[in-house]
């Protein structure tokens, strides 16, 4: 008997998808709910679940391959099945290193090892496999069942013994000092997504970044004072960017404009404050949305953010968790950002850029003192943004970060 999986329903108004890699190979057994396939939309990357256990059939279409919503991909077949058709193919790979002479035999293993497991590695992470020279099967996937993420191969290349070092710089002469190589791997669905709508936001909106500086003296003091309190009473971290965003709730009342959209010809002001949070996934950055912001404490927004960073590690961010948002808060910090120029998020018109935070030299009181400094940015659509209006919303902003108590009376 067989059965049919057919390319899920993907959301509203999505009616395509890219299979992004096959979990599954023919004739390899497979159990009722377990994840075949990843298929990647504009926005997220979905897996397809084996309706039943069986055996696993012939792919109908390749990755790569776009495909509709309905559209047949594969069957499930009636059996048992092989435990894994790929696994057995690893120690023919092995077999040749061990009949020859081997002069080097150091210089190859993490070559041949990534390319033996390419089936189930995405094109970034065998990238990073190849590059840092990392056995996969020293790493231990952190990723949707297991799977090893390009975050779990530079964790693996950061934590790799020191001795490793002279073994490769032992066999240089196996390597001709000229040999460059460059591999060509397709753009993913939802890196070609983002790559149009920054390219679209670039062409449509007139886009221009006022600056200014925040000194994060205050934040980080309450902060020390009370996160051991918070994460005890909440059962999570108070950090920074539960801060920013009810500083930015408070901006976003005060500027409405800077919470609205255009729509045509019209404006489109919003009564709520739903803000996308930048997050990190392997397959790129994400922005889901915390939704009603301006109703939520502290801990309720840290809680989301947590969550949210969580599936995107995970690979299991929704749809749903990324529909709507009128604001963003991108965090280019973590990253030892200093200072940078985002892109707002359409149809949204302003985007707040965070960055690392670095003693500084400034005045306060006619004196030169040393104070934790943090350069804040927003971008913002001046067709419907004013100059002045952008200028006051940072401004709120900063003054609500530089003096918390803001936050609570509402100025």
């Amino acid at each position: 008997m067989s059965t049919e999986v057919k390319v899920p329903t993907l959301g509203e108004s999505v009616a395509e998808a890219t299979i992004g890699q096959w979990l599954k190979q023919p004739g390899e057994a497979v159990a009722a709910d377990e994840p075949i396939a990843s298929l990647e939309t504009d926005k997220v990357a979905i897996d397809v679940m084996a309706p039943h256990a069986g055996v696993m059939g012939q792919h109908i279409a390749a990755e790569g391959d776009n495909v509709v919503v309905g559209a047949l991909i594969t069957t499930i077949e009636a059996g048992s099945g092989a435990p894994a058709a790929a696994k057995p193919a690893a120690p023919p790979a092995a077999a040749p290193a061990a009949s020859a002479p081997a002069p080097a035999p150091t210089a190859a293993p993490a070559t041949e090892e990534a390319s033996a497991g390419a089936s189930v590695l995405s094109p970034a992470v065998r990238r990073a496999i190849l590059e840092h020279g990392i056995d996969p099967a020293s790493i231990k996937g952190t990723g949707k069942d297991g799977r090893i993420t390009k975050d779990d191969v530079l964790e693996a290349a950061k934590n790799k013994p020191a001795s490793a070092a002279p073994a490769a710089a032992g066999a240089p002469a196996s390597v001709p000092a000229s040999a460059r190589g460059e591999e060509r791997v397709k753009m993913t669905r939802l890196r070609q997504t983002i790559a149009k709508r920054l390219k679209s936001a670039q062409d449509t909106a007139a886009l221009l970044t006022t600056f200014n500086d925040v000194d994060m003296s205050a934040v980080i003091e309450a902060r020390d004072k009370y996160k051991d309190v918070f994460l005890k009473k909440h059962g999570i971290k108070l950090g920074f960017m539960s801060f920013f965003a009810k500083a930015s709730v408070l901006a976003l009342k005060d500027i409405p404009a800077v919470n609205a959209q255009i729509d045509g010809d019209e404006i489109v002001y919003h009564d709520y404050v739903d803000i996308s949070i930048a997050v990190s996934a392997p397959s790129g950055l994400m922005v889901p949305v915390v939704k009603d912001c301006d109703k939520l404490g502290f801990a309720g927004i840290e809680k989301a953010i947590a969550n949210f960073g969580k599936k995107a590690k995970d690979g299991k961010l929704t749809m749903e968790d990324m529909k709507g948002g009128t604001f963003t808060i991108s965090n280019g910090g973590v990253f030892g950002g200093l200072m940078s120029t985002p892109i707002i998020n359409p149809p949204q018109s302003a985007v707040l850029g965070l960055h690392r935070i670095e003693d500084r030299a400034v005045v306060r009181n006619g004196e030169i003192v040393i104070r934790p400094m943090m350069y804040i940015a927003l971008s913002y659509d001046h067709r419907l943004i004013d100059g002045r209006e952008a200028v006051t919303a940072l401004k709120t902003i900063k003054e609500a970060i530089e003096d918390p108590t803001r936050l609570l009376i509402d100025l």
